[in-house]
């Protein structure tokens, strides 16, 4: 027999073969490989199937927040996302309003999502504008390193079946029609706006639809960032009557996004006209080479359930909305590093399964809540933004420019000056949160309010060797003490926790200004670095750990 066809029976049969594992992520894409990597470093058995190969042009997400950052620092990663910046990581995450990006200044916000490098006594990792295709790359050579994690790309789920103990799919290899299997205990469903998994259990997203119609364009154009007058930044804003939009660079050589919000009559948004549109919005003429272009429509949709049984959606098979604001990809990431270690948790035996009914009580109400933001973002785009004067070169015209340049800053911070909505959400209504009865601190989209009352995000600080607290907490539960907890109490709570069976790493608050933050004697801390429960020395530690790992309220 030849040898390729050796080779080719050898593919067949590999592609065929049965999967087991522990959990089943379906989706590749920056949520589903969260997931598997945050199962990974729990050693959790987790196959990983993606239909596609996750390669192309296509812009989706740039902005990767500080809180998606800060779960790369905890994989051991957030160095290498650095390092693959396309643009360089110190280069000036700016967004600049303009007429055209030939034309005049209105205004500009500097250090939008917070990408400036340097420490922040708020969070552990800076913001950093880079392709989604590019954090995949990333991700994804990470996942690979881990040993409990499998990959499969050109596999895709077909049906699903659920029954007491774990989940039967149906898989289909993309290339070959081949069918094969994949029993499990868990499956979390990361695979887009058209979820085949939501789907299967039947869940139904609701609603407004088609708030709006939108063009990307990816386009190539050497020169076009030295041929303007504003100097770097991430998105350049271009407010005129005739073809307002939005562009930036995105890439390495001299690759650059495009997104008009109007077009003039006569012009369409095929590949041939594309240049043209470039040429007259920005009011440069340069070759223009057009990589790629794609419509999206802008909707506002979240799912009625978030779970079946042994089934989860994460990301944007639960909730679909405008991407102004930067908050999808970091918002579906969160999802999946929730119901992963809550997962983990229950299959190495340390939480109950009621623990995952957790997963929507605390996310569902966080992306409504981000979700409201990003609609109201999308309500002033380029063209809403216009008035009559703006590109007038007259005196009246340059007033016109600088109050509307006000305007507009007071506008739109609200897109790009996030901090209290990445950082300050927390999980009021949770069944894994010991409430304190404390009132939450104020919520507003930039001023974020850092607390240690048990829901909240558990307060960042830096050390004095350089390290940030985060770095010390342990993979399970952290139970951070102030200098002055008595042994004897903490010696009870080490053992309650090993009688569970609950990873519990005990932690020193290391000095008297961390002491102030957290405000409390003792504070315990989840995996995903939310606060759990906070107080004195407790009746009984093991109530309390059986509460925060779903076994039920404390009495």
């Amino acid at each position: 027999m030849p040898s390729g066809s050796s080779r080719s029976n050898a593919a067949m049969a590999a592609a065929l073969r049965d999967f087991v594992a522990q959990v089943l992520v379906v989706g590749a894409g920056p949520v589903g490989l969260a997931a598997a990597i945050e199962l990974g470093h729990r050693g959790i058995r987790t196959l990983l199937i993606e239909r596609n190969d996750r390669v192309g042009y296509a812009p989706r997400a740039k902005t990767t927040n500080v809180r998606t950052r800060e779960h790369l620092r905890r994989w051991g990663i957030a160095d290498k996302l650095a390092a693959a910046s396309p643009l360089g990581i110190d280069y000036p995450s700016d967004i600049f309003f303009v007429t055209r990006l030939s034309g005049h200044l209105l205004t500009r916000i500097e250090n939008a999502n917070y990408c400036a490098p340097g420490r922040n006594p708020f969070y552990s990792e800076h913001g950093q504008w880079i392709p989604q295709y590019t954090v995949e790359e990333v991700l994804r050579a990470h996942a690979q390193s881990l040993p409990t994690i499998e990959i499969r790309f050109g596999v895709e789920l077909t049906a699903l079946e659920q029954h007491e103990r774990g989940v039967h799919a149906t898989l289909r290899d993309a290339a070959s029609g081949a069918k094969h299997t994949a029993t499990c205990e868990f499956l979390i469903g990361a695979d887009g706006a058209r979820s085949t998994v939501r789907q299967a259990i039947g869940a139904t997203m609701e609603g407004v639809r088609k708030i709006s119609r939108h063009y990307n364009t990816v386009f190539r154009a050497p020169g076009l960032d030295r041929a303007h007058p504003h100097g770097p930044g991430i998105m350049y804003w271009q407010i005129n009557d005739e073809i307002p939009s939005l562009l930036g660079p995105m890439d390495r050589g001299d690759r650059w996004f495009f997104g008009p919000t109007r077009v003039p009559d006569g012009l369409t948004l095929s590949e041939r006209d594309m240049p043209e549109l470039i040429r007259r919005s920005t009011g440069i003429d340069l070759p223009y080479e057009i990589l790629s272009s794609d419509e999206w429509i802008a909707s506002r949709l979240i799912a009625d359930r978030y779970q079946v049984a042994r089934v989860f959606l994460a990301g944007d098979a639960c909730h679909l909305h405008p991407p102004f604001g930067g908050y999808g990809m970091n918002m579906g990431v969160a999802d999946a590093v929730d119901i992963s270690w809550k997962v983990a948790g229950v299959l190495q035996g340390w939480a109950h399964p009621a623990l995952l009914d957790s997963y929507t009580r605390e996310r569902k109400p966080v992306h409504n809540f981000v979700m409201d933001e990003a609609v109201a973002n999308h309500a002033l785009l380029s063209n809403q933004l216009w008035q009559d004067g703006l590109e007038d070169a007259t005196a009246a015209g340059a007033r016109i420019r600088a109050a509307a340049g006000e305007r507009i800053r007071q506008a739109k911070e609200r897109e790009f000056n996030t901090l209290g909505v990445i950082l300050g959400y927390r999980y009021e209504d949770s069944p894994a949160i010991v409430p304190d009865g404390t009132a939450p601190p104020p919520l507003h989209f930039r001023d974020y309010v850092p607390s240690a009352r048990p829901g909240c995000l558990a307060p960042h600080a830096w050390l004095d060797d350089g390290s940030s607290l985060y770095d010390h907490f342990g993979r399970g539960f952290t139970l951070l003490s102030d200098r002055g907890a008595d042994d004897l109490d903490l010696d009870r709570a080490r053992r309650d926790a090993a009688e569970l069976g609950v990873p519990l790493k005990r932690l020193s608050m290391p000095s008297r200004r961390i002491e102030e933050l957290y405000a409390a004697r003792h504070i315990l801390i989840r995996p995903d670095q939310h606060v759990a429960w906070r107080g004195d020395a407790p009746k009984s530690w093991a109530a309390i750990l059986r509460h925060v790992t779903g076994g039920g309220p404390v009495c």
